[in-house]
């Protein structure tokens, strides 16, 4: 029930988009900021919020996060401005991190035998399936029936449910040795995503050679460049390197950003497609958003039998090959111009999509010991929202700096062109990643990362005692 008040949350704003921008007066980057305020903070924050439950407690945690994200969600509906609308959905964020890793952890935790974890995240991860099959039609509904300050009503009584419900069957459990909370990394991801997501939204408007632009370029780097080497050196850091010795864990991570860089795109520029250029209602762009979310909610599930079955290889490169195909349709073949073609690259899309996310998972805490598996699905949860926030703002950008004229059809074809061109390419390398990570060669370097932390376990002993 968490996933699906996120999840639906996000769906049901990309409909609500134009509503908004026409209500609050809002350009495209305001529209890119009221997504990535939440995705930013909400990819900042996961980390704390992972290793603060593992310390304090996975029940009480959730449960502080389903009633910020529901007090959240009811300021969003009351916000007199964009600024006002961008700071509570920042607030909803900060509730958002308590919830998604926690329950991640949480089922980690619960179901300790492989194949009953893939399953068990299969049908976690199938939940997002029916957020995208009815986020645009409820979404539609609301902003056409009410307005778009209903689209965040829908947030409290799903929440109170899940609160009632985990106060009713979760139990509380901690991490036999939770980590130590790092604000030196904390804040170096806060700089790293935060500037970087400013400096690609804004640069359009400011210019990519302006002071203030190349100002957060360098704040930027110089964060990358402090958060490797004060992490390197950090006994119990927020975001372990030594993770990244592991190919299927590394491919996991990037898989993720590119996968739902593609979704947040696909999403943004459909909604303004659909809507301010060929005008059609919030509930008919929703409608016409089906065959895509029909097949998320189809693959979702079979994805997850799919990866406890036969492994996360096959599922990860049919999704990237139907994700890349997608978007070649749009960029190559203009799909959005005649209604079969779009529809088709609308179901290839849906069907791609809701194959990647269960592997993600899997991949990501496969080979991992039972104590770093919530860290794990963590760093994957915060490169599903790194992701999602560089997908708008660099679909936003490109759609920005190419036509302030996208009055016209064919004037937001061509804009739109270079941006379908990206979100093929994430496809390719979802595709071109699925074949380098889940071989035997990947496999190996999971178990060498994996032996790294059980020689680090208490009472542990090296294999060189041992024999």
């Amino acid at each position: 029930m968490s996933l699906l008040i996120v999840s639906l949350d996000n769906t049901i704003l990309n409909v609500a988009l134009p509503s908004i921008q026409h209500d609050l007066h809002a350009s495209v980057a305001g529209m890119q900021w009221t997504i990535d305020a939440y995705t930013l903070v909400l990819a900042a924050l996961l980390m704390l919020a992972g290793s603060t439950a593992d310390r304090l407690g996975r029940r009480r945690v959730f449960l502080v996060g389903l009633v910020v994200f529901a007090a959240g969600s009811l300021l969003c509906s009351m916000a007199p401005s964009l600024e006002w609308l961008v700071i509570f959905r920042m607030v909803q964020a900060v509730g958002g991190s308590m919830l998604n890793p926690v329950a991640m952890s949480i089922i980690t935790n619960t179901f300790t035998e492989p194949r009953e974890r893939a399953r068990a995240i299969g049908v976690w991860g199938g939940v997002v399936g029916i957020s995208m099959a009815a986020g645009p039609v409820i979404g539609g509904l609301l902003v056409q029936s009410v307005g778009w300050r209903s689209i965040f009503w829908i947030n409290v009584p799903i929440g109170a449910l899940a609160l009632f419900l985990t106060l009713r069957y979760v139990p509380e459990s901690r991490a036999p040795r939770p980590r130590r909370v790092d604000p030196v990394g904390q804040l170096l991801v806060i700089g790293l995503l935060g500037s970087l997501t400013y400096a690609i939204i804004e640069a359009p408007d400011a210019g990519w050679a302006s002071p203030e632009i190349l100002a957060f370029v360098l704040l930027a780097l110089a964060s990358l460049a402090g958060l490797l080497s004060y992490e390197r050196r950090r006994r119990e850091p927020l975001i372990d390197l030594r993770f990244f010795h592991s190919a299927p864990f590394s491919g996991a991570t990037v898989v993720a950003v590119c996968a739902f860089a593609a979704l947040a795109g696909f999403l943004f520029i459909n909604t303004l497609y659909l809507q301010n250029i060929r005008g059609l209602s919030a509930l008919d762009a929703g409608l016409y958003m089906l065959p895509m979310a029909g097949m998320t909610l189809i693959f979702a599930p079979l994805s997850g039998r799919l990866v406890g079955s036969r492994g996360p290889r096959l599922s990860l490169l049919l999704a990237g090959a139907a994700m890349g195909a997608s978007g070649l349709l749009f960029a190559a073949f203009d799909a959005q111009s005649a209604d079969p073609l779009m529809f088709t690259g609308y179901v290839l899309f849906g069907i791609g999509f809701g194959l990647v996310n269960a592997p993600i998972t899997n991949t990501a805490v496969s080979g991992m010991p039972r104590a770093q598996a919530g860290v794990a699905a963590a760093v994957a949860s915060t490169s599903r929202q790194v992701g999602q926030s560089l997908g708008v703002a660099v679909i936003g950008a490109v759609l920005a700096s190419g036509a302030h004229a996208t009055a016209t059809t064919d004037a937001f074809l061509a804009a739109g062109r270079p941006a379908w061109w990206i979100i093929a390419g994430c496809g390719a390398a979802v595709l071109l990643l699925g074949a380098l990570t889940t071989g035997r060669w990947a496999k190996a370097t999971a178990d060498r990362t994996a032996a790294l932390f059980e020689d680090e376990a208490p009472g542990h002993q090296p294999a060189d005692a041992r024999s």
